[in-house]
C-alpha cells in the first residue's frame, strides 16, 4: 500500500488532471518510500486509482460503489447491492475550473457499469481493476488528462524519465553496457543527467498544486518534494544491483552515468534569461548557459507572481519523451608511485616534441607507464616526479620518486605480488630504465612528493673540462666552500617555457676528484631546483656567481649524473 493520506486527494487529481505520471504524483505527495517507486506502472495506476475512490465523503450518491479486495475483505458485494449512477470525485470542482466538465476517473464509471450488468468475474468482481490505466475525460480545452505510459500520454513534470525510463528492461540494457565494459569492481554509485528544464516543469507543477496545500493545511514545501533523480534511482537500482550482482551505493569509486536530453522543450528555460539576468553567464566549457544549477538558481530567485506570467501551470504536454543517451562507466583513478634509474643519455623524461615532430623514440614516463596501462586497463594517464633531469643526464643512486595517475582503470586493485610483477615486467622490457619501490598509494600521498620540494637537496657529480691547464692544488679551494648563495636568472635554454625570473639558490657543499690537466670531476650536493650546467659554466653571466668565476677560467659540463635525489618517499620496498 502507498502510504498516502487523505489530504494528498486533492494534490492528486490536479495533478492527474495535469499530466503528470504516478510516480510524479509520488514525489509531489512526499512518499519517501523507495518500493512504491519500484511498482510496475500498472501496479502503481492501480494503487492511486483504489486510493481515490476509496473515500466515501466524497461519494454523496448512496449507496457507495464497491470497495477494492485489496482495501477491504470485510465486504462482499451483493446482487442486492444497487451499482451507483454516477460517482462524484471533487464536490467544488466544477466551480474551481469555470463549469469545465467534471472529470470521473474511468476505471470507477467501468466498475459501476461491469457490477449493474453482472459481468464480474471471481478475481476481480467489482471490474474496478481490469484496467490497467487510468484515462481522465476530455478536458475543457480538448487535451486528455492521463496518468501513466499506459494513458499514451509523456508526463508533463519529468518528460518520462519515471515512465518507461524506470523499467526493468531499460535497467537491464543499463547493465548490458556495464558489463560489456568488463570492469572490475566492488559496488557502484548510479549518477543520472536531467535536462534542465525539469526544474522549471517541476516548480510550475508545484505552483499548480500549491493552493490546495495552503487549503488543506498540509505541512508540505516544495522542499518536501522527491528529486527526479532519486525517484528514477530508487525505481531501477534494485533490478541494476541484481543483475550485476553488485550493490548501488551512494559513495562508490566506481560510476555508471545515465543522461536524458529533451530538445523539443529545451525553450522552456529561455524566459528565464531575461528574467534572472545574472544567473546566466558564459563559460568556457559549457556549450549552453542554461546549465542546471544556473536554472535552479534562477526558478529560486524569480517570484510566483512573474513566473506565472511568463510560463502556464501546469505545463503543457509534450509529444515525445526524453531521448536517453549512452550509459558510460568511470572509475576513479588508480595512483602508483616509485622511484626510477635513467641510464641512457639519450632518452629524455617525457616524449620531446619539437614544432609538432617528435625528436626521441621513447621516453621515461613512456616505458614506465606501457605494462601499467596494460595491467590496469587504464585509458590514460598523468606523470609527475621530483624533478626531471635533461635528455643527456644519467639517474643513479637510489633514483629519482615518481608518481603515475592512471585514469579511468578497468581493475583498480592490486596485491603487492602483482605490482612486484609489474614492476618486472618493466625492468625487463628495457635496459635504458630500472624502476624500484613501485607500490599502490592514494592520491592524497602523492602530495608529500612536491611538498617543501625547494628545500630538498639532490646529490650531483659532474665532469668539467677546463681551457687552460690545471693541476690538483688549483682545484682544492673549491672542497672549502660552504652553503655558496647563488642568484640564477631563468637559463636560455628553458626561457621558452619558464617565466623570467631571478631564483636564489644554494650549493651546500661540493668536492673534486682531479683526473688531468684539462678534466676533473665535481660532486656537488645544492638545493633543488638548481640549473647545475648553467653554474658551472655562468650562463653568459645569468648565474653568478659561477664555478668559471671562481676558478678565473673558462671551463665548461662534459657530462653530468643525479645521483641522489632526498625526498623520502615513497617507501622502500626491500628486494
Amino acid at each position: 500500500m502507498l502510504s498516502l493520506r487523505e489530504k494528498d486527494k486533492p494534490i492528486i487529481k490536479k495533478l492527474m488532471d495535469a499530466g503528470c505520471c504516478g510516480r510524479c504524483i509520488l514525489r509531489f505527495c512526499s512518499i519517501g518510500t523507495q518500493s512504491a517507486y519500484r511498482l510496475s506502472t500498472e501496479a502503481l495506476q492501480k494503487e492511486l486509482s483504489s486510493f481515490i475512490i476509496s473515500n466515501k465523503e466524497d461519494t454523496p450518491t448512496p449507496p457507495p460503489p464497491p470497495p477494492l479486495q485489496s482495501e477491504t475483505n470485510s465486504h462482499t458485494p451483493s446482487d442486492d447491492d444497487p451499482p451507483p449512477k454516477k460517482i462524484k470525485l471533487d464536490p467544488d470542482n466544477g466551480s474551481e475550473n469555470g463549469g469545465q466538465q467534471e472529470r470521473v476517473p474511468m476505471v470507477a464509471l467501468e466498475a459501476a457499469t461491469a457490477d449493474k450488468n453482472g459481468t464480474e468475474d471471481g478475481d476481480n468482481k467489482s471490474g474496478i481493476l481490469e484496467s490497467n490505466r487510468v484515462t481522465l475525460e476530455s478536458t475543457a480545452d480538448g487535451t486528455e488528462g492521463t496518468m501513466g505510459v499506459g494513458g499514451g500520454g509523456v508526463c508533463v513534470a519529468c518528460l518520462g524519465v519515471l515512465q518507461d525510463f524506470c523499467s526493468p528492461e531499460f535497467a537491464k540494457k543499463i547493465s548490458e553496457t556495464v558489463k560489456s565494459e568488463e570492469y572490475v569492481f566492488e559496488d557502484l554509485v548510479l549518477s543520472v543527467s536531467l535536462p534542465a528544464q525539469l526544474s522549471v516543469r517541476e516548480h510550475s507543477c508545484w505552483l499548480h498544486v500549491k493552493k490546495e496545500v495552503r487549503e488543506k493545511a498540509m505541512v508540505l514545501d516544495k522542499e518536501d518534494v522527491i528529486h527526479v533523480n532519486k525517484a528514477f534511482k530508487w525505481a531501477i537500482q534494485g533490478t541494476l544491483s541484481q543483475e550485476l550482482k553488485k550493490p548501488v551505493v551512494t559513495r562508490s569509486p566506481f560510476e555508471v552515468a545515465v543522461g536524458f536530453l529533451h530538445p523539443d522543450t529545451d525553450a522552456d528555460c529561455h524566459f528565464l534569461a531575461e528574467a534572472c539576468s545574472d544567473c546566466f553567464k558564459p563559460t568556457k566549457n559549457k556549450e549552453s548557459v542554461f546549465t542546471r544549477m544556473a536554472v535552479v538558481k534562477a526558478v529560486e530567485q524569480i517570484s510566483d507572481k512573474k513566473f506565472l506570467k511568463e510560463y502556464p501551470s501546469p505545463p503543457t504536454r509534450p509529444k515525445e519523451a526524453c531521448v536517453p543517451q549512452d550509459t558510460t562507466c568511470l572509475h576513479v583513478s588508480a595512483f602508483v608511485a616509485g622511484r626510477y634509474n635513467k641510464f641512457c643519455r639519450t632518452l629524455p623524461q617525457t616524449p620531446w616534441v619539437i614544432d609538432g615532430e617528435r625528436r626521441m623514440e621513447s621516453s621515461v614516463e613512456e616505458l614506465i607507464a606501457a605494462p601499467l596501462l596494460n595491467a590496469f586497463r587504464s585509458e590514460s594517464f598523468n606523470f609527475s616526479s621530483s624533478g626531471r633531469e635533461d635528455v643527456d643526464v644519467r639517474t643513479l643512486g637510489n633514483g629519482r620518486p615518481f608518481a603515475m595517475e592512471l585514469l579511468n582503470p578497468h581493475r583498480a586493485r592490486f596485491n603487492r605480488m602483482e605490482i612486484r610483477r609489474i614492476q618486472e615486467e618493466i625492468n625487463k622490457s628495457t635496459d635504458k630504465i630500472r624502476v624500484r619501490d613501485l607500490q599502490m598509494v592514494t592520491r592524497d600521498a602523492m602530495s608529500r612528493m612536491k611538498e617543501g620540494e625547494e628545500e630538498k637537496t639532490k646529490c650531483y657529480s659532474a665532469l668539467i673540462w677546463s681551457r687552460k691547464a690545471i693541476t690538483e692544488e688549483d682545484i682544492k679551494f673549491i672542497a672549502n666552500m660552504k652553503d655558496l648563495e647563488i642568484a640564477q636568472k631563468t637559463p636560455l635554454r628553458v626561457l621558452h617555457r619558464r617565466p623570467l625570473a631571478v631564483r636564489q639558490r644554494v650549493i651546500h657543499s661540493m668536492d673534486t676528484s682531479y683526473r688531468d690537466a684539462h678534466h676533473f670531476t665535481l660532486m656537488l650536493k645544492t638545493q633543488a631546483g638548481t640549473y647545475i650546467k648553467e653554474f658551472v659554466h655562468g650562463d653568459f653571466g645569468r648565474t653568478k656567481p659561477n664555478l668559471g668565476e671562481l676558478m678565473k677560467a673558462e671551463v665548461d659540463i662534459l657530462e653530468l649524473d643525479v645521483e641522489s635525489v632526498d625526498v623520502d618517499w615513497p617507501p622502500a620496498i626491500p628486494e
